[in-house]
């Protein structure tokens, strides 16, 4: 573990190059709406947003919210400072206290790493991020990565593995060589690498990170919501298994038919055949 009527941009949103959180909230989470867009900040920078039970708490009901509230579409998570996550607080794992949500413990690391949600959520890797970071880019479905900050999973290092995600998810989304070779050596993968084979989507400068990630975000909550969410369920539930099996194919049907009976698929296709932009409803 190492919409049609979307309101403006809240009043806790700030300038998308910079960091929305507040250090003096006291909030360990903090969640900005920006139109259909949930910002989700990580902030605790003093301890480099190392995840205790506090975070996991927190990150895990802010994924909760953004499931739950139909008019937040894609969600961008980033962390305050110069880290994004410096995986498990160890302070807290040395005194013998769990960084976990005790409540709701079927979510995972982080409150992150096992809490499913059928929309996109975006990772904004703006600086250090390995280990119980790392695991939690490879929980989210998209990133965008600093040029400055690195991945990778050192648990091996420490006489660890890396339990919260990282031996399940590396390899399915790199080489399985290339996955083994980060695994057993426990060394990280700089900006350049990870954006070689396909770990994160755009490599830019650090001052970047916030603002092309919500750019990327935009653009997708630009979309009919239900396809977007029902497109991310079909990807997600066939990502093991062979292409060819019946049962796959029936659970792609079921969810093709399902959207296809939408409000957002007769828009489309009505917006599409009167040369204007879709009103979405997400129905």
């Amino acid at each position: 573990m190492a919409r049609a009527n979307d309101q403006p941009t809240t009043e806790g949103t700030v300038d998308m190059k910079s960091t929305p959180a507040d250090e003096s909230t006291g909030r360990a989470v903090v969640l900005d709406r920006r139109g259909p867009v949930a910002l989700i900040t990580l902030n605790r920078p003093d301890a480099m947003n190392a995840v205790n039970a506090d975070v996991s708490r927190a990150l895990g009901a802010a994924l909760a919210e953004f499931a739950g509230d139909r008019q937040l579409r894609v969600a961008v998570v980033t962390g305050a400072g110069r880290a994004f996550c410096a995986g498990a607080d160890l302070k807290e794992l040395g005194a013998g206290r769990t960084v976990l949500d005790v409540d709701h413990p079927e979510r995972g690391f982080a409150g992150f790493v096992r809490h499913f949600v059928d929309k996109p959520i975006i990772a904004a890797v703006n600086g250090f991020a390995l280990g119980g970071g790392t695991e939690i880019v490879l929980a989210a479905d998209m990133a965008v990565m600093s040029d400055a900050a690195k991945l990778g999973l050192p648990e091996v290092k420490r006489g660890l593995v890396a339990a919260a995600g990282g031996l399940l998810r590396l390899h399915r989304q790199i080489p399985p060589k290339v996955a083994a070779e980060a695994i057993f050596t426990g060394e990280p993968l700089d900006a350049a690498t990870a954006l070689q084979w396909g770990l994160v989507n755009r490599v830019v400068p650090a001052e970047e990170v916030l603002a092309t990630a919500l750019a990327l975000a935009e653009k997708i909550a630009a979309n009919a919501p239900l396809a977007v969410q029902t497109s991310k369920r079909i990807m997600m539930r066939s990502a093991v298994g062979s292409d060819w099996e019946s049962p796959l194919w029936e659970m792609n049907e079921a969810e093709f038919r399902a959207v296809g009976a939408s409000e957002d698929a007769l828009e489309g296709a009505n917006a599409f055949a009167q040369k204007r932009e879709p009103i979405w409803v997400g129905a």
